[in-house]
């Protein structure tokens, strides 16, 4: 078995989520990534080594259990040869041969177990490195991307400018690199929104109301938490899940009885003919 050459067995933890920051810090923070980039390749270079020698290691110890179990194999079978010629001789010599042959078989079921635990040790060694190989390469993809990405503040006025000049499949390319890039920011759960309402503009009300969903599970307390419960109560209606979309406008007339969108939840729901209260009108 001949294990794989990795470059690096485990990945080493890198700050992925950059603070947002003013247009002007942009270039510290590039530099500040391509350090961290570097460190890390110097890094795995260093666990490069280190994990040739431990497969190294391993796989002398397959060597060493293949070549005992070849040697009690051809030692078995000579003595099993030498029983087959002496049992004419007498039958002490045959006892004799029979007790070795059975020690040997012994000694090679042994020999055989501890052979497949190192094997799979092996396997596990290069399952971890594929595993991590591929995390590798994510990583650095990341990296690149994040290098190349916007100053979010600019990231996110281009996509809003789009977005109310009706260049929809722009806005929604330009949304979804900000929630990509930049997912912890405030303007992060507004992302999300307009990623919805393009998608409910589109018609497609089931990634919408996932989306709206978004915003309320990740960002509760944001300033679109009322529009996002609103429009995913609409998305339901659209799928034809009624009681759900209700009981989500109920909800929230519950929650922002004041604002204009529990108004406009009390318009739809007055529209089903329902109440806002859960009795039918």
């Amino acid at each position: 078995m001949k294990p794989h050459r990795i470059s690096v067995l485990l990945a080493l933890p890198l700050a992925f989520a950059l603070e947002t920051a003013p247009a002007w810090g942009v270039n510290k923070d590039m530099i500040q990534l391509q350090t961290q980039v570097q460190q890390l390749q110097e890094q795995m270079t260093a666990m490069q080594r280190s994990f040739d020698e431990r497969m190294g290691v391993m796989k002398n110890l397959v060597e060493q259990d293949t070549d005992a179990v070849n040697k009690v194999a051809n030692a078995l079978n000579a003595l099993q040869t030498t029983l087959q010629r002496q049992q004419t001789e007498g039958g002490s010599k045959a006892d004799q041969l029979s007790g070795q042959i059975q020690s040997l078989n012994d000694t090679l079921d042994e020999l055989k177990v501890r052979l497949a635990k190192v094997s799979k040790q092996l396997e596990d060694m290069q399952a971890a490195q594929q595993s991590a190989s591929a995390q590798q390469a994510q990583q650095q993809a990341q990296q690149q991307a994040m290098a190349q990405a916007p100053a979010p503040d600019v990231l996110y006025n281009n996509a809003l400018r789009d977005y109310n000049g009706g260049k929809n499949d722009l806005a929604l390319q330009e949304f979804s690199d900000y929630v990509k890039f930049y997912p912890n920011t405030d303007l992060a759960g507004n992302a999300y929104f307009y990623l919805g309402e393009i998608q409910f503009r589109q018609g497609n009300y089931q990634q919408a109301a996932q989306t709206y969903d978004q915003v309320l599970q990740n960002f509760p307390s944001g300033n679109k938490a009322a529009s996002a419960e609103l429009k995913k109560g609409f998305s339901l209606i659209e799928l034809g899940k009624q009681d759900d979309g209700v009981s989500e406008l109920r909800h929230l007339i519950q929650r922002y009885p004041h604002s204009p969108e529990a108004l406009q939840a009390r318009e739809r729901l007055r529209k089903l003919g329902v109440s806002s209260s859960g009795r039918n009108s």
